[in-house]
């Protein structure tokens, strides 16, 4: 269960210098290559949590530049705190609602978007929350640049089975699915877990994964 009250969380999330001030989000289309002060990759992930996987991407690769985006600042906060105790150069954090995606990158700035155990809003009139919804991918098709992929991983078949039927309504094509993602010795070939990953896979959950493209027009 995400926590969500931590006394004084969202003044330390907005005082620390790994944050992107929410006042500033507005200005941030086009200027990432400049925040980082290079012009690597850059990658995001949506719904990061405490940030375990974001943070041991950056480690393994430096010379990608990653975004870790997280809605509640209580969770944020634990991100946060793993940079202050191991600071990574090419990582930085934002606060904010990812229905606003658009409005924080610039057409093709995005190289990869990675969605990983993502809340599945079970009710059917919730389904257009879902980050792997038709509604959500056409953000990132505005955002990701013409090659740029979605990697999605979940142990939740329902809305894995969801995203699955998604993908062709919204214009996109898979470059692989799994339903036992731990089952495939290529795909795990430098995966690197999320914390809900290893519980899950633990329990003996299967977890799925696919990695989606633009359809060819």
């Amino acid at each position: 269960m995400r926590l969500r009250n931590i006394t004084g969380c969202q003044e330390m999330i907005a005082a620390s210098k790994y944050v992107v001030n929410e006042d500033e989000l507005e200005k941030c289309p086009g200027t990432w290559h400049e925040r980082f002060g290079n012009n690597n990759p850059i990658r995001i992930e949506i719904g990061m949590g405490k940030g375990r996987f974001i943070h041991e991407l950056a480690s393994l690769n430096p010379d990608i530049n990653y975004i870790g985006i997280e809605k509640y600042s209580a969770v944020l906060l634990r991100a946060v705190q793993k940079m202050e105790a191991d600071e990574k150069p090419n990582l930085i954090f934002l606060r904010m609602d990812a229905e606003d995606i658009t409005k924080v990158f610039a057409p093709g700035e995005v190289d990869r978007i990675y969605l990983n155990f993502s809340d599945p809003w079970p009710k059917d009139r919730h389904a257009k929350r879902r980050l792997p919804s038709k509604e959500f991918l056409a953000r990132y098709d505005k955002i990701l640049k013409a090659d740029g992929c979605i990697e999605f991983k979940t142990d939740n078949r329902g809305l894995f089975d969801f995203a699955v039927e998604e993908i062709e309504i919204a214009g996109w094509q898979a470059d692989y699915i799994s339903y036992d993602l731990h089952s495939d010795e290529k795909l795990m070939v430098g995966n690197v877990m999320t914390e809900y990953e290893e519980k899950f896979s633990a329990a003996g959950n299967p977890i799925c994964k696919y990695c989606i493209r633009r359809a060819a027009k």
